[in-house]
């Protein structure tokens, strides 16, 4: 296989002899460290919603109700074009991709739970601050809040997930954390809904209602127990072989257990995690797993589909109550597609779900372009039938993005990384996605009032880019133990001519036929 990887048949060091069990205690750590994701979704999907309420506008952006009810054609693609309305939503993610270097030093000196507290803590502030907010002042400070938040949380839940999870079930439980995010954007189009029926202040239930999963996710934070990686990395090792014992369900964890205490040495030896991260032995992890993949999984532009669904689609004519609908049903998209990867991306693999959905996801933005370049634009409203196409086509395109580029996206720089650089990685992740997310966020209107249908070409373009990105460059990854995953780029045909191979990689994995 092409840029493939290694079998997931061979033996790796002593990951042949885990052994784990279903246990109930596993889900419930699950689940909570999954709710970090709620945080995000809810947060994505609520934004778009709440900036295309006529409340919300003729409150803190009169200007921009005003142009919204205008109906001549020079405003199609630019209605909603206000760069401080679009610093309403891309100030969280700043605030985010700063605040995550403080999310590092925590998270690896403190350990994943304290991250998930604070983060929560941060996340209710910021929720209440804005459904208070009488100004836009109150409204950027609490947007701040809740990218502190956000910071915190997509610091440290894929690291829990990823190292409470069994090796052969990682990619599911990982995905978990996509799972809540995909269900706090659903919830936050259905409250959207509602909400816009609730004059005057329906905008603020929507805003302050981002509080309950917090709070869910920081009462959760304190009963759930520490990852035995984060146990060890702190000297806590009988503690750390209790919580082992107890997530995988057997007393027979010697295996799995001196495999982190072996990780955890090595990470001593790392006086600096981010010095360390720019050595030539973790070069390809830092390309791919921290710069690559977060900064395409926004660039795939479904993001700014999140962000703005509503205003999307009254841009494209729709009206206030149908552009909801429409959003809400897009971002189901998501949701269901979730599911799909969550039950098969062990089986199948990761790279099968990035290189099938991006040729999916192509042909939906292609053909949003065209739609839009010979229907739209003309001073009048698409036909009801061209409506309910584009509706569809980007129903398909989320679809796709849900079950790759989505999920993917956080699953895979998760478990790319040795422990001794995890967190700081893990920092560098979330700072980059951060940075990609808010540029998005700020300019997306912009880019659709100059641009116009171009944008969409313009996305499919740069998936084709990041689809070639995953074919040759990255190994695939499904059912390697955490600890292991290292061993992957000393036989890749093109990493390895970069690290080098050590006598233990070599001796223990046969590379895959090219």
């Amino acid at each position: 296989m092409a840029g493939g990887g290694l079998p997931n048949e061979r033996p790796l060091k002593r990951a042949h002899l885990y052994e784990h069990r279903f246990t109930h205690y596993l889900a419930f750590t699950c689940f909570v460290g999954a709710l970090g994701g709620s945080l995000f979704g809810y947060d994505l999907g609520v934004s778009g919603g709440v900036t295309s309420m006529d409340d919300f506008l003729k409150e803190f952006f009169p200007k921009v109700y005003r142009r919204k009810h205008m109906h001549l054609k020079e405003t199609d693609y630019c209605k909603y074009d206000n760069q401080v309305l679009t610093l309403f939503t891309s100030s969280l993610y700043f605030s985010a991709l700063v605040m995550t270097f403080a999310a590092s030093y925590l998270t690896r000196k403190k350990g994943r739970k304290a991250s998930i507290i604070v983060g929560a803590l941060s996340f209710i502030t910021g929720a209440a601050l804005n459904a208070a907010a009488k100004n836009i002042v109150m409204l950027i400070l609490g947007r701040i809040l809740l990218g502190g938040g956000i910071g915190f949380g997509n610091q440290a839940v894929p690291l829990y997930l990823s190292e409470m999870a069994p090796a052969k079930n990682r990619g599911a439980v990982n995905q978990l954390f996509q799972f809540t995010i995909c269900a706090g954007i659903l919830i936050a189009n259905l409250v959207n809904y509602f909400t816009d029926k609730v004059h005057p202040y329906g905008w603020r239930i929507s805003l302050g209602f981002a509080a309950f999963p917090a709070t869910l996710m920081l009462i959760g934070g304190i009963l759930c127990a520490e990852t035995p990686n984060s146990l060890v990395e702190q000297g806590r090792l009988e503690e750390a072989r209790r919580v082992l014992e107890r997530v995988r369900g057997t007393k027979n964890v010697e295996a799995e257990f001196e495999d982190l205490v072996d990780a955890s040495k090595e990470a001593q030896a790392a006086k600096s995690p981010f010095g360390t991260l720019l050595k030539r032995k973790y070069r390809p992890q830092l390309v791919i797993g921290a710069l690559g993949i977060p900064a395409f999984q926004q660039l795939t532009g479904n993001n700014s589909i999140l962000f703005y669904a509503p205003v999307i689609f009254q841009s494209l004519g729709f009206g206030s109550k149908a552009s909801l609908f429409s959003s809400f049903i897009t971002n189901g998209a998501l949701l269901v597609a979730s599911v799909i990867s969550m039950f098969l991306v062990d089986k199948f693999g990761r790279r099968v779900f990035f290189l099938e959905a991006g040729f999916e996801m192509i042909c939906c933005m292609i053909a949003t372009a065209v739609v839009l370049a010979l229907e739209f634009g003309h001073g009048k409203e698409l036909s009801k039938g061209i409506s309910v196409f584009l509706v569809i086509v980007i129903f398909l395109f989320v679809l796709g993005f849900g079950r790759s580029w989505g999920p993917l996206g956080w699953l895979v720089p998760s478990e790319l990384f040795p422990l001794e650089i995890r967190s700081a990685a893990q920092s560098v992740v979330v700072c980059v996605n951060m940075i990609f997310t808010a540029l998005v966020a700020q300019l997306f209107l912009m880019s659709l009032c100059h641009l116009k249908y171009g944008i969409f070409l313009l996305f499919a373009g740069l998936i084709i880019g990041m689809s070639g990105f995953i074919f040759f460059l990255l190994p695939e990854t499904k059912q390697v133990p955490i600890e292991e995953v290292y061993l992957l780029f000393e036989n890749h045909w093109f990493w390895k001519t970069i690290v080098g191979q050590s006598d233990q990689g070599a001796s223990n994995v046969k590379p895959e036929a090219v």
